[in-house]
């Protein structure tokens, strides 16, 4: 259980803070250029010990960006990197961020892809690569730093998480 906070400067957005506790199941994401977005764990829910934020259950789980509510669906997580997916409904928009590689996740915004994020793990998010042609916004950047700080970023591919299980399996 952690509680980290770290400041990024992000290249269209300026600086920001990205602070997560693992402990109270909450990441807070604020800047002067982009909207507050607050993602929380229900109350006196238990930590899964795997995700940042604690839990991959929608149903344990609140977003709101720029002090309204919004829908969060995030996938299981199992053996596909698909599965790791977090999708978000709000503003008449859906994101989505899923991994594309071992440590890094793409952001999409209505199915466009705008860039890509790294997570170090503890809620530690560099700053966002984004594409010279995706026209990101602050709503994009507040959303994109808040999933890749609660759900981490980036997964195995199907066949490494399968060689894994198959090599763990003898001794």
């Amino acid at each position: 259980m952690t509680i980290s906070e770290s400041s990024v400067t992000d290249t269209l957005f300026g600086p920001l803070t990205v602070r997560l506790d693992s402990w109270r199941g909450e990441v807070v994401v604020e800047g002067e250029a982009i909207p507050r977005v607050v993602l929380s764990r229900a109350t006196g829910t238990k930590d899964d010990g795997e995700t940042p934020i604690g839990t991959r259950n929608a149903g344990l789980l609140i977003l709101s960006v720029g002090g309204e509510a919004a829908a969060l669906a995030p996938g299981r997580g199992r053996l596909i990197r698909r599965s790791y997916r977090v999708d978000v409904r709000h503003a008449g928009r859906h994101w989505r961020l899923v991994p594309h590689s071992m440590p890094d996740s793409r952001l999409l915004r209505d199915g466009r892809r705008l860039g890509d994020f790294h997570s170090k793990g503890g809620g530690e998010v560099k700053a966002a690569e984004w594409r010279s042609d995706a026209k990101p916004d602050a709503m994009d950047a507040a959303v994109g730093y808040a999933l890749a700080a609660a759900f981490g970023t980036g997964a195995e591919s199907m066949w490494a998480t399968a060689a894994d299980l198959v090599f763990d399996a003898f001794p």
